[in-house]
């Protein structure tokens, strides 16, 4: 999303050249192209608190490591893991690697829910974070980090998924929420009630963390290892 503050003199340029109406030589439109993308730079820096790139290759890089929410009762399974992010600027779309461990070894092909939610908040242990991180007012499963069903094998998930509507970049970014592996089976807004819409009826919330910025050394460390 393009910041709708830029500086002065990129709006006098706009007009003086008459965008509209005329076509700028290829070295002016790409000058005022680079301008345009240093204020939407500086916006994203300023007003949302968050690098609009933080590496060289274009790229920037998140992660989120998941610990056992503090509020569980005494004998519910203690989950833990790294949810890794990645999305190239400023037009690429968020792609994730889930690495979660903790379920019961003879729990293969049962399905989790995860999502994002509201608030970057481990103050009450998972429930300080809110519900659904759902900045458009839509019903469940249409907010930005509805992530669906995640299968475990082995104790374990360890699943790519590419192509997520959720974003790093501009007003609606999701750097500072948090994400919530919860016990149950997302039931995909299908459950015929009212919490159905709200969060899929998934259940207890196993475990959370708080989406940071990271490295691509961070990213290629944990991803090279989970490849080998």
């Amino acid at each position: 999303m393009s910041c709708i503050f830029y500086p002065s003199f990129i709006l006098y340029l706009y007009a003086f050249c008459g965008v509209g109406t005329m076509t700028l030589p290829r070295d002016e439109a790409q000058m005022l192209t680079d301008m345009s993308q240093k204020a939407d730079d500086i916006c994203n820096m300023s007003l949302f608190g968050i690098p609009s790139k933080n590496n060289p290759d274009n790229h920037t890089y998140g992660i989120c490591n998941l610990q056992p929410n503090p509020k569980l009762d005494e004998g519910e399974i203690k989950i833990t893991g790294l949810v890794l992010f990645r999305q190239s600027y400023p037009n690429g779309k968020l792609e994730a690697y889930f690495m979660i461990q903790g379920f019961p070894q003879n729990c293969n092909q049962s399905g989790r829910a995860i999502h994002i939610h509201t608030f970057g908040d481990l103050s009450n242990g998972c429930d300080s974070t809110g519900g659904h991180y759902n900045p458009f007012s839509v019903n469940h499963p249409n907010h930005p980090g509805d992530f669906g069903n995640f299968e475990v094998q082995n104790g374990k998930i360890q699943q790519h998924r590419p192509n997520l509507e959720a974003t790093f970049f501009g007003f609606y970014s999701v750097f500072g929420k948090s994400v919530v592996v919860h016990k149950s089976l997302d039931d995909l807004g299908l459950g015929n009630n009212e919490a159905s819409l709200q969060n899929g009826n998934a259940g207890t919330r196993l475990a959370c963390c708080v989406i940071g910025s990271t490295s691509k050394t961070t990213w290629e460390k944990f991803i090279t290892s989970k490849d080998s």
